[in-house]
């Protein structure tokens, strides 16, 4: 029987540790702002997280994987993560959750 937490558990540690992930030019974090399309965990604690940004153009683009993968990375029981940037399908203002439009005034 292995110590390793089950991947479900990894996960939701993950998410946590994703809330603490902010956008410098936004005041929400990237997981509430629904830039985190896809975390995938395996039973070995290996991790590919699949995100985007606001937008191609944003200023810490080179900076948000490097940022997300270590949050995820200072996780007990994650052995390593990946992160991969994409732009499709393109992020909008409907992914972000209800918390995060609340935070940002548009309800």
């Amino acid at each position: 029987m292995s110590d390793r937490p089950s991947p479900e558990a990894l996960r939701d540690e993950i998410i946590t540790a994703l809330k603490h992930v902010y956008d410098p030019e936004i005041p929400v974090d990237v997981y509430e702002l629904g830039l985190i399309y896809a975390i995938d965990v395996d039973a070995d604690g290996f991790v590919d997280v699949t995100m985007t940004l606001t937008s191609p153009a944003c200023p810490v683009a080179g900076q948000m994987p490097i940022m997300v993968r270590a949050a995820v990375e200072q996780i007990s029981g994650v052995q390593a993560a990946e992160v991969e940037l994409t732009w499709e399908p393109p992020w909008t203002q409907e992914r972000m959750s209800e918390t995060a439009r609340l935070q940002l005034g548009f309800m």
